[in-house]
């Protein structure tokens, strides 16, 4: 391997246009770490708060922004024995994804599914840890269950509509237009709401009150699921586009007996992200497998055109994943 590579840094916080193409130092594996020879780099609503300025990487993560890639593994950490030489995998990242190499740890990584690409092998791993650890593990979505997912022609949307379909419950989602309306009712979406056109909360009281609600929208939104949500529904926050601040009224989680919850995935422990990576081993891999599920691509970007890529990601027009091509 060569002593440099190729990689995108973050020069100052600010728009996208603040990402430059560098060089730095090839990684070495720590123990425990894998280096993977990066193919595609998944671009991610973090990288792009970590590029404003918003969002601080972990003290011993790369600065580089990528949470998550496909590649091949070129050099193996003291301890590794799960995996060899020149095994292809996917693989979540504490950071670094846009670069030509990047070490993780080995119990974060997982096998290309069957059949799949590389370019759609880098979009699982971001959206798919984090939609089973807040849909499945801390929402308890059940068959049969009404759920409502804002953003649904999302990265994390259009992966929650899936997994959610395929797990027998009730599919609602929010989207913007019409054509991401259609994506998502074609993905598996009982109902589709255009948020300019119609109140979801008026929709989801129609239905009953919504189960279970994955928000990643805030703000003025949060009193909004807490009244379209059943009594005791829950309500997942794992994004704050509009902000995490905002008047609530507390009694009503009393009285209808509601759960309000969420997560960050990037903070948590290296053994909390390799025990999600266990789960999706074997409750989500085979279904990838089987193609019954997988990433819905929006676009792909050169790494030297990050910055392009960023601009699509907050033009908010995309649907499902955008992905950086780092090797050849």
């Amino acid at each position: 391997m060569n002593e440099t590579m190729r990689a995108i840094e973050i020069t100052e916080p600010g728009g996208p246009e603040v990402l430059k193409l560098t060089s730095r130092p090839m990684p070495e594996p720590a123990a425990g770490q894998v280096v993977i020879k990066v193919a595609y780099a998944g671009v991610n609503r973090p990288d792009a708060l970590q590029r404003a300025g918003a969002y601080a990487p972990p003290p011993t993560a790369s600065d580089l922004p990528g949470l998550e890639a496909s590649g091949q593994i070129v050099a193996l950490g003291e301890g590794v024995s799960e995996w060899a030489m020149g095994d292809k995998v996917c693989a979540l990242l504490p950071g670094g994804g846009y670069a030509e190499y990047v070490a993780t740890p080995a119990a974060h990584c997982l096998p290309i599914p069957k059949g799949m690409g590389m370019a759609e092998a880098a979009c699982l791993c971001e959206t798919y840890y984090t939609v089973w650890s807040n849909v499945f593990q801390r929402g308890g979505l059940k068959a049969g269950e009404k759920f409502l997912i804002h953003g649904g022609s999302s990265g994390i949307g259009t992966t929650a509509i899936q997994l959610a379909r395929e797990f027998g419950a009730r599919v609602f989602v929010t989207v913007g237009n019409q054509e991401k309306a259609a994506a998502c009712a074609k993905l598996g979406a009982e109902r589709t709401i255009i948020y300019k056109e119609e109140d979801f909360v008026e929709v989801m009281k129609a239905e009953g009150g919504a189960d279970l609600i994955l928000d990643m929208v805030g703000g003025l939104y949060i009193p909004r699921n807490l009244r379209a949500l059943a009594d005791d529904g829950r309500l997942v926050q794992i994004a704050f586009l509009q902000g995490p601040k905002v008047e609530l009224n507390f009694a009503q989680v009393m009285t209808r007996r509601l759960t309000i919850t969420g997560s960050t995935l990037r903070p948590q422990s290296d053994l909390a992200k390799a025990n999600l990576a266990e789960a999706l081993r074997k409750q989500v891999w085979p279904l990838l497998d089987a193609g019954k599920t997988g990433p819905i691509m929006d676009s792909e970007f050169p790494l030297e055109d990050a910055a392009k890529a960023h601009a699509r990601l907050e033009s908010s027009d995309h649907i499902g994943k955008i992905v950086l091509k780092v090797g050849s």
